[in-house]
């Protein structure tokens, strides 16, 4: 049991329990020791606490009836969002629940959904919301300190409906998250010395403004929306139910996109709703809707991406599958899908960014258009994308992946032999605001591991490239990043095995994984499989058609390998004339030596260049 010293001067007379969740900062635990017997602990932890406002009102008037609409509030929103920002439930006490965090900002932004799915219900409960920076003691279950006390005297100042922080939060916070802010100035509060200074999230209820269509703003916003069961079982609504779930959990995970909650989506459960009013009501720009059928022991489950203002499909797909195991195909079915969506979301965000001049765009459409001209994986696109994402950085410093994808114009640069001497330091610079701006991306993840092959810190970047891969769940473009990582570390076989197994979670990957597969397939012996990759649409630039011409030598198809190797000869004097390089010849060394660095192994740098010169090239 949890207890809460000084309860009786810290909290109201005959108040009701308190709903209490408590974000630790396990990094910034100061000291873990015993005394007299004792576990003591002290952490800097931010702290929110909630009270339900009318409880006493509510439960004279529906004892029942408040502690069933309390309880499935805590169960239907309450854990699920502290599940979503990285939170665990530590222990559930009266009416309120005790859970940790890892950090401010999921604390937050935890509350302030909360807040929206609370007045969104069709029952709203309003709730004062206190979150604030303070030093916290646990000593064998007791948790206490001044956190605790000005987090509970802040809830007590917030409106109904609204979140009140302390300074110390707003300045750990800031602008990291969507919301508006509002200075509420200071305040005089019992037990502590100092006036504190709060700030109010979106005046005075912490619902905020319905999200802008990505025309207008930020990040697209998309809603998933409950899966018709059409079985003649309706008790197979829960299966249903389960994808659609599943599939919110996997996208959330996404940080180019807002999910709509659960809550919030299931509502139009039974409603006959035109979808566009749906969407208007959800603050959605895209829908995600489909059907489960049932016969048998058979599923068949139907899923469609569409434009929520105009209707456009922009994605479908069918997955039938045998119900031997129930749970096992729920989640396969809800991980393809999770795979797939976030991209097509992507290219449609570029699609619609590209019918306006740059100047026009916002940073957010800025760094999504310049990571279409990066995965271009060309001289001339990479240029250009540089320039967007400059753009876009100077515009909002706060999206990390602007970072990200800006440091990797410098990476493809140096795979090409096109960049400067300042180069690797340089990328590992931006990887590192990226990186220091959110370090739960796995894309960012991957882009640092990266910066350090980029830098030769060979054991660094093959540390930092299992760290992500073992964050990865369905980051699909993410996996086969790191497996063409493992391929420049000279570990053939793991790069098979991580980037086959990327392709099978998006079967429409973006051409830049096949790319990487037909490089993998030529280390690993395979050269008509490497043909069979290079030779469409992954014929992104001059490595790719040094493989070419490399595999067909290996092949002894002399004939196909003279023609690869002038096609690879005519494109990388394309590449170094785009960047005002002058080449004096056309030999081995001129033309190939800028891919040296890639490699680890000086072994596999040679097996290209040995395939290179059994094509006819010199020097």
């Amino acid at each position: 049991m949890v207890k809460f010293p000084n309860a009786e001067t810290d909290f109201k007379q005959g108040q009701k329990p308190t709903l209490f969740i408590f974000a630790w900062s396990k990094h910034l635990a100061t000291s873990i020791k015993q005394k007299g017997g004792q576990h003591v602990e002290r952490k800097l932890a931010a702290i929110l606490i909630a009270d339900l406002v009318g409880f006493t009102a509510r439960m004279e008037r529906d004892e029942k009836g408040t502690l069933e609409v309390l309880s499935a509030h805590i169960d239907d929103i309450a854990a699920p969002l502290v599940g979503r920002y990285y939170g665990r439930i530590v222990k559930q006490m009266g009416d309120g629940l005790l859970a940790s965090f890892d950090s401010a900002v999921d604390a937050v932004s935890c509350a302030v959904e909360w807040q929206n799915a609370s007045a969104a219900g069709k029952d709203p409960l309003q709730f004062r919301i206190g979150v604030t920076l303070g030093d916290i003691i646990v000593r064998d279950g007791d948790v206490f300190g001044s956190g605790v006390n000005l987090a509970s005297r802040l809830e007590q100042l917030a409106p109904p409906g609204g979140v009140l922080v302390s300074d110390a939060v707003y300045r750990v916070v800031g602008n990291r998250i969507p919301v508006a802010w509002e200075d509420a100035g200071q305040h005089t509060v019992k037990n502590v010395a100092e006036p504190v200074h709060a700030w109010r999230i979106g005046g005075s209820s912490a619902v905020c403004a319905k999200p802008d269509r990505p025309e207008s703003s930020g990040t697209a916003t998309i809603a998933v929306l409950p899966l018709h069961n059409m079985s003649d079982d309706p008790e197979q609504a829960f299966f249903s139910d389960g994808i659609a779930e599943d599939i919110i959990v996997g996208l959330s995970r996404f940080r180019t996109l807002k999910v709509v909650s659960r809550n919030a989506s299931f509502r139009f459960r039974t409603q006959d709703t035109d979808p566009a009013k749906i969407a208007e009501a959800l603050g959605a720009d895209y829908l995600v809707e489909g059907s489960v059928r049932k016969v048998g022991s058979r599923v068949r489950i139907s899923v469609q991406l569409a434009d929520a203002g105009t209707g456009t499909q922009l994605w479908s797909d069918r997955y039938d599958h045998e119900l031997e195991d129930i749970l096992a195909v729920q989640d396969e079915v809800a991980r393809n899908i999770v795979a797939v969506l976030p991209g097509r979301v992507q290219h449609d965000v570029v699609d619609r960014s590209t019918q306006k001049p740059t100047d026009q765009m916002k940073a957010y459409e800025l760094m999504l258009k310049g990571k279409a001209l990066r995965d271009g994986l060309n001289a001339r696109d990479t240029a250009k994308a540089r320039a967007l994402l400059e753009r876009a950085v100077a515009l909002d410093p706060t999206i990390a992946r602007s970072y990200m994808y800006l440091s990797d114009t410098y990476v493809i640069d140096l795979w090409l032999g096109l960049a400067d001497a300042d180069a690797p330091a340089h990328t590992l610079k931006i990887a590192r605001k990226g990186v220091a701006l959110d370090n739960r991306d796995v894309y960012i993840q991957d882009q640092l591991g990266f910066s350090y092959l980029c830098a030769g810190l060979w054991d660094e970047a093959e540390a930092q490239f299992n760290k992500t891969l073992s964050m990865i769940e369905n980051e699909a473009e993410s996996m086969a990043w790191c497996g063409y990582a493992f391929l420049l570390l000279g570990l053939h076989e793991k790069a098979r095995e991580v980037v086959s197994k990327a392709m099978a979670l998006d079967p429409l990957h973006p051409p830049a994984i096949d790319w990487i597969m037909g490089q993998v397939e030529f280390f690993n012996g395979n050269f008509e499989a490497a043909l069979s990759f290079l030779m469409g649409a992954a014929r992104l630039n001059s490595l790719a058609t040094a493989f070419v011409a490399a595999s067909y030598a290996q092949l002894k198809r002399e004939r196909d390998a003279s023609d690869a190797l002038q096609e690879f000869v005519s494109e990388r004097h394309d590449e170094f004339t785009s960047r005002g390089i002058v080449v004096e010849d056309d030999t081995l060394d001129s033309l190939a030596r800028g891919f040296r660095s890639m490699w680890r192994r000086p072994d596999d740098f040679k097996l290209l260049t040995n395939g290179l010169r059994a094509a006819g090239m010199t020097g």
